[in-house]
C-alpha cells in the first residue's frame, strides 16, 4: 500500500492506495496555512501518522504541493501558499516523518493520476491542464512526469500571451493564469458591466444566450485556443486532459478546441482535448503514485 498526500492551500488530503490503485483509506484535515510553516509541516506529520495504521509498511510518502523544488538548493518555489516558498520542505518531512518523501507540482500529480489511471491512459504523452483558481500543467511521457531540469516543465500557465495584459504575481503581463484562470472569467464579466458572479454561472449564462456573457466567453476561448495551441506547437502531446473546476465547461471541448485548431501550426488538429476522469481526486491519487515509481 502506498500513501499520497495532496497539500492544497485551504485543505490537505491524504490516501492510501491499494494494489489495484483504488483508495483504501482517506482523510482531509484544513491547511490552516495562516498559522504558517510549521504548522503545515506538523499537519502533514500527523496525517500521514494515521494513515500508517493502514499502511505500516508503506517508506515512501509522495507530496503534491503548489509550487515546485529548486534545483539549486531543494527548497521549495513558486507556492501561492507564500509561507512554503524558500523553505527546506522535504527535508523537514523526511526529518519528521523518518522515511523519504517525494515532492511534485499539484499539476504534475494530476497529469500523472489521468496518465496512468484516468483520461490518458494508453497514450504515450499526455499534458495535464489545470483551470482553476490557477493555471499550471503537467508532462506525462510513457507514464513518467517529466519535470525538466529547472523544475518547470509544463508550466503553460506563466508564457504571456498579451504583454499588455494584467499584471501577474510572477512579475510579467498577461500571462495565461490572469486570463484564464476562474477568476479571471469572473473578473472580465464583472468588467464588461456583469454582477459579480461565478465562473460556472457566467459560463450557464453564456450558454443562456446573454449576450454580455457570451462575448466574455467567447473571448475567453479565444484566449484558451491561443495558449494551448502553443503547447500544442511546442510539444506534440497525443492527448491534453483538462482538470479544475473551469474544465467542467462544455465549450471548451467543442468551440474551445475549435479555437485550438485555427492557432495551431498545422493544417488540422489531431490532438483530443478531453475531460479527466478523477475530479478533485486526481491530485492526491498522483501524489500516491510518485511513492509506487
Amino acid at each position: 500500500m502506498i500513501i499520497g498526500i495532496d497539500l492544497g492551500g485551504t485543505k490537505i488530503e491524504g490516501v492510501v492506495l491499494g494494489e489495484d490503485l483504488e483508495p483504501v483509506e482517506r482523510r482531509r484535515v484544513p491547511t490552516d496555512r495562516e498559522r504558517g510553516y510549521e504548522h503545515i509541516v506538523e499537519r502533514i506529520a500527523s496525517l500521514v501518522h494515521d494513515l500508517r495504521v493502514v499502511a505500516p509498511a508503506c517508506g515512501l510518502v509522495g507530496v503534491g504541493t503548489p509550487g515546485s523544488l529548486s534545483a539549486r538548493d531543494g527548497t521549495l518555489k513558486n507556492s501561492n501558499t507564500l509561507c512554503l516558498n524558500g523553505r527546506p520542505l522535504q527535508a523537514d518531512l523526511e526529518r519528521r516523518l523518518g522515511c523519504r518523501v517525494r515532492i511534485e507540482n499539484d499539476a504534475n500529480c494530476f497529469a500523472l493520476a489521468e496518465a496512468r489511471a484516468g483520461a490518458g491512459r494508453g497514450y504515450e504523452l499526455v499534458f495535464g491542464v489545470i483551470l482553476g483558481t490557477g493555471v499550471g500543467g503537467g508532462i506525462v511521457h510513457e507514464g513518467r512526469i517529466w519535470a525538466g531540469p529547472q523544475h518547470v516543465a509544463g508550466e503553460w500557465g506563466h508564457h504571456s500571451i498579451d504583454p499588455a495584459g494584467p499584471a501577474c504575481y510572477c512579475g510579467q503581463r498577461g500571462c495565461v493564469e490572469t486570463m484564464l484562470s476562474g477568476p479571471a472569467l469572473e473578473a472580465a464579466y464583472r468588467a464588461a458591466g456583469g454582477p459579480s458572479q461565478a465562473a460556472a454561472e457566467v459560463a450557464a449564462r453564456a450558454a443562456g444566450g446573454e449576450p454580455r456573457a457570451a462575448a466574455v466567453v467567447d473571448r475567453y476561448l479565444d484566449r484558451f485556443g491561443r495558449a494551448l495551441a502553443n503547447v500544442v506547437n511546442v510539444l506534440d502531446p497525443d492527448v491534453v486532459v483538462l482538470g479544475g473546476g473551469v474544465s467542467g465547461f462544455d465549450a471548451l471541448y467543442t468551440c474551445g478546441r475549435d479555437a485550438v485548431a485555427r492557432y495551431v501550426f498545422n493544417d488540422e488538429l489531431r490532438t483530443p482535448i478531453v475531460r479527466n476522469q478523477l475530479g478533485d481526486s486526481a491530485g492526491v491519487i498522483g501524489a500516491a503514485l510518485l511513492a509506487a515509481g
